[in-house]
């Protein structure tokens, strides 16, 4: 995942996200900031509007959709767009580090927008996935000289609501 700039920081992008949920929740057409512009632009890839639709689908509605989801709900904003353009999306913004795969064993692959450093949490029994915060601060026992720079970590459970 590519890191944020410490001049951009954490409450200029939690602005960026808010406004993009509060445009696409109008069921509009999503218009992303420069930033993120920039930030493709930076990784040598253009925002194009199949991209910044996919990518607002997915800051929309953060519940980690397959790409079969992400396209249906980008086919209401640009009904020519097919499976195979959003895949590419997709590989677009995961390469400039806008969205992050997440994988569990063999079930299909989800997408995840949350820009901040976080793990999932897979529900066994509804098969939802949550962003989970865990701090990365001294709670790994790891050998002297070893750093940490990424960590992927999965758990696995049941949710609240399957729980009940």
């Amino acid at each position: 995942m590519m890191k944020m700039k410490s001049s951009e920081g954490n409450s200029g992008l939690l602005r960026i996200i808010l406004d993009i949920i509060l445009t696409a929740s109008n069921g509009v057409s999503v218009k992303l900031p420069g930033q993120i512009s920039q930030r493709l632009t930076a990784s040598g890839i253009r925002l194009t509007k199949q991209r910044e639709q996919v990518l607002g689908v997915l800051m929309q509605k953060p519940d980690h959709p397959t790409a079969t989801e992400v396209f249906l709900r980008t086919k209401k904003h640009v009904p020519s767009i097919s499976l195979g353009t959003v895949y590419n999306c997709l590989e677009a913004l995961i390469a400039s580090g806008l969205v992050k795969q997440v994988n569990l064993d063999r079930a299909p692959t989800r997408y995840c927008a949350n820009l901040m450093e976080h793990s999932h949490f897979f529900c066994e029994r509804c098969g939802s996935v949550h962003d989970v915060n865990i701090a990365m601060g001294n709670v790994w026992d790891l050998p002297p000289g070893f750093k940490v720079s990424h960590a992927d970590v999965n758990l696995r459970g049941t949710c609240p609501k399957c729980s009940e």
